[in-house]
């Protein structure tokens, strides 16, 4: 049902995330437990941290909760309140997780929306970057810890590499390379260029973003 009013109005389909259906599902136990509707009940962590802590990697995340006698009437519910429907229908979306649990003839349904983010090892990400430069003609050569080390400072560099130009930054979008970086490779100053990833700004809450420098030779 949430699919179909989507694609009613253009939007992409959210495909189904088993992490998100397993924060749902706890938090859907937690609302029969206490009788009443909340985002968030005393001794219960957030939602990004439950979401997170499920096990999902994400830009964003937001929540649908409600009770009703039937998904369909549910799901009416959701679309006649601003923000639950706002949920369904955000075009930045593209995933989601559902739990439902019931007690004699009301389904207490929870609903986990996020933008979903791979969650990727420094290699994958290092190399993800670096397909992008060699599409814009520059050599690439393999990462090594002193770059690692350079991608998790705030400036200058280490170990013995003298780069002519350093470019770091984060970011939840391997597909396309930042402004700055662009604009050093179209001066054709430089021919060859190295990517070092370190841990991005997660925090361990489920919010994913990958933090990469490259270094231009």
């Amino acid at each position: 049902m949430t699919n179909a009013a989507r694609s009613e109005r253009g939007l992409a389909p959210l495909h189904w995330d088993d992490s998100l259906a397993q924060a749902a599902h706890a938090h859907a136990a937690f609302i029969l437990q206490n009788s009443q509707l909340s985002h968030q009940y005393s001794g219960e962590a957030d939602l990004p941290s439950r979401a997170g802590a499920a096990g999902a990697h994400f830009q964003t995340v937001a929540e649908n909760i409600a009770q009703g006698s039937s998904a369909s009437s549910i799901q009416k519910e959701w679309m006649n309140s601003p923000p639950h429907r706002a949920n369904i229908l955000d075009a930045n979306l593209n995933a989601v997780g559902f739990g439902v649990v019931q007690h004699g003839d009301t389904l207490y349904a929870v609903a986990d929306f996020a933008r979903i983010v791979p969650g990727l090892s420094d290699g994958q990400v290092e190399a993800a970057i670096a397909k992008l430069l060699a599409a814009r003609g520059m050599q690439t050569g393999v990462s090594s810890s002193d770059v690692r080390k350079i991608c998790e400072m705030d400036h200058g560099s280490a170990g013995e590499t003298k780069p002519g130009f350093v470019m770091r930054w984060q970011t939840t979008d391997l597909s396309r390379l930042p402004p700055g970086l662009e604009e050093r490779l179209q001066t054709k100053t430089y021919h060859s260029a190295v990517v070092g990833a370190c841990s991005g700004a997660n925090g361990g809450s489920g919010f994913t973003t990958y933090s990469v420098a490259v270094l231009l030779y």
